[in-house]
């Protein structure tokens, strides 16, 4: 009997885009800052080169929009659009990918990616998973000679992949611990202040009565408030005690930042660090501006590496060369809470009424950028996902070929009580 072929079905659309937005939501909830990650794997990725017998090794992360090289052995870190990168097929299977010849390969041959490096052959990439089964990025090895990896070799890297997944996970717990032990100590403080005033009430009021039962010849109402000023006077010693505790502990500095937080300046500076190369690749200006005034208070930076840095991708997507995308960022005091703002503006092609309409549902459709660059049209939903989770607002203001402005408003944490 002959050999029969089984072509298993091409997933639909639909299917395609829920995978990728639950892959998205994945990479977000690691809450990573692409740029402060290479010390965390530059052992991994020399042990991978090393065991693969490759002159490179690369751990890629990949968003809706990027391909992040977060640590390189043999190549510089940095990003590039997703569109050109030969990870973006190594993450769509369960399996590692192979290529003998990438300059050979059809897929890949016209990638700018490598046409800037030509002499790059032989390409091995091993999908980093989840525990929830979604790929975020890869292991690579690469090589200027086709090589031929042992099944020992492989099973070799797919233990250092798994590591990489691991160093990933544990981040997100020391983060999330270090961000409940932050919220913990403001709470303390919190508490201690909110104790001194009805307390020294109490306290005012229990003295000015001691004071009247004693002309009276009120003894029990005088033994009574004499137990309510004592009581009184403990609740407030520990109170300062707190607060005296906490200022030794964690000095009240604001311009000292916790590993969990940035301040606008910070804010800015990542942003340029990250997202500058692929504007000048693109031959669009950008600029971050912010508010001088406020530009030293410490903020959560929860989520906000990933929300920013969402919204100035698409900008950069559907801004032409020579056009300019700004982003704008100021804190507001209100009476009882503070608002972080962040304003992302493009001279890009625009949106029409029915895709500001998707944006805001959450229902954004994947539309061709100015150079060509395809996409899920997930980035944006992303956004609005991870402002939801952050009790965030969005707007937007757009027509067609007047450019778009994404509005932010992200409540956060009262400063530091001093």
């Amino acid at each position: 009997m002959d050999n029969l072929l089984i072509l298993e079905p091409m997933p639909d659309q639909e299917t395609v885009q829920h995978e990728e937005f639950q892959r998205l939501i994945d990479l977000s909830e690691l809450d990573l800052d692409y740029g402060n990650l290479s010390d965390s794997f530059k052992d991994l990725v020399r042990l991978a080169a090393h065991v693969a017998g490759t002159e490179i090794s690369l751990v890629n992360l990949l968003d809706a929009y990027t391909q992040w090289t977060v640590a390189g052995y043999g190549f510089p870190t940095g990003n590039m659009p997703r569109k050109d990168s030969v990870c973006q097929y190594a993450i769509a299977q369960s399996d590692p990918l192979e290529v003998k010849d990438l300059m050979q390969d059809e897929r890949f041959m016209n990638l700018r990616s490598l046409k800037s490096n030509p002499d790059l052959k032989y390409y091995f990439g091993l999908p980093l998973r989840t525990k929830r089964g979604y790929n975020i990025g890869t292991l690579c090895v690469l090589d200027r000679n086709i090589k031929e990896l042992s099944p020992e070799k492989i099973e070799l890297l797919k233990i250092i992949a798994g590591e990489i997944v691991h160093r990933l996970v544990v981040h997100q717990v020391m983060q999330s611990m270090h961000h409940k032990l932050e919220e913990a100590e403001q709470v303390n403080r919190r508490v201690a202040h909110d104790i001194r005033g009805p307390v020294g009430g109490i306290v005012g009021l229990a003295d000015l009565i001691l004071k009247k039962g004693e002309k009276n010849k009120l003894p029990e109402v005088l033994n009574f408030m004499s137990l309510i000023y004592k009581s009184g006077n403990s609740i407030l010693k520990l109170a300062d005690e707190i607060l005296t505790g906490n200022e030794e502990t964690s000095a009240p500095d604001t311009s000292v930042l916790s590993e969990n937080e940035l301040n606008l300046n910070t804010l800015r500076e990542r942003l340029l660090e990250l997202y500058q190369p692929q504007a000048t690749d693109k031959g669009i200006t950008f600029d971050v501006e912010i508010d001088a005034m406020q530009a030293d208070r410490p903020f959560p930076k929860k989520r906000l590496m990933q929300i920013t840095g969402n919204l100035i991708s698409n900008a950069f997507k559907f801004t032409p060369p020579l056009g300019g995308v700004t982003v704008q960022l100021r804190l507001e005091n209100l009476e009882n809470k503070s608002l972080l703002h962040i304003r992302v503006s493009d001279t890009g092609i625009g949106l029409t009424e029915e895709q500001v309409s998707g944006v805001m549902q959450g229902k954004s459709s994947s539309t061709t950028g100015t150079k060509g660059e395809q996409g899920y049209g997930l980035g944006l939903q992303l956004v609005k996902h991870l402002l939801d989770g952050l009790h965030g607002s969005m707007t937007v203001v757009s027509s067609p070929g007047e450019g778009t402005a994404f509005d932010i408003k992200i409540p956060i944490p009262l400063p530091r009580p001093q």
